[in-house]
């Protein structure tokens, strides 16, 4: 059987868009917590003078990093964008992936509204926390609130391969083609 789905041309937009910024927001992010750690570039940095004091070395690790942090705010201005852009839309055009939480549906419907509802409630929580660090709310609870946003490492590749899974398993059941339709829109 062959999907019936039709994607408009502003959801398909959306939905590369929000593919785009979480990538590039996960490999930024990646990169700041692991690879171009401060401490650990201060380390590298250390080891190849000792003329340099610790807080000096950290200063010249973070101003080498700040180019690649840039781009982390920028995709996540375009993230909060889409984000809420696909909201109102959802809200306007109707809420289109299966209730969870309908037991007449099948397991796969239902696994499938449940990968949606983890991608908003997440997305959700990243942003607000996001927001929340980069404006300074909350300054009592910044250490809490990083914590969560941190966690954006670890919930994006697990989306991402579940939204991979679902694309395998919806073209070789009841939606052929819908990898096509998302891209092309026919």
């Amino acid at each position: 059987m062959e999907s019936k789905q039709k994607f408009t041309p502003l959801h398909r937009f959306l939905h590369w868009i929000i593919a785009v910024a979480m990538t590039m927001l996960l490999i930024t992010g990646f990169l700041r917590l692991f690879w171009m750690n401060k401490h650990h570039m201060a380390s590298i940095i250390g080891s190849k003078t000792q003329v340099l004091g610790e807080e000096e070395m950290i200063v010249i690790a973070k101003a080498i990093r700040e180019p690649m942090w840039e781009w982390h705010i920028i995709f996540a201005y375009v993230m909060i964008f889409a984000f809420l852009v696909r909201i109102i839309y959802m809200v306007f055009k109707g809420i289109k992936f299966p209730n969870p939480f309908n037991k007449k549906l099948s397991v796969k419907e239902r696994l499938q509204g449940s990968t949606y509802v983890f991608f908003y409630v997440f997305a959700f929580i990243s942003i607000v926390t996001g927001v929340s660090l980069k404006q300074g709310f909350f300054p009592e609870l910044k250490d809490p609130i990083e914590t969560v946003h941190k966690l954006g490492i670890y919930w994006f590749p697990l989306f991402i391969l579940l939204h991979f899974v679902g694309i395998v398993i919806a073209e070789y059941t009841n939606k052929k083609g819908i990898s096509s339709e998302m891209i092309s829109g026919k």
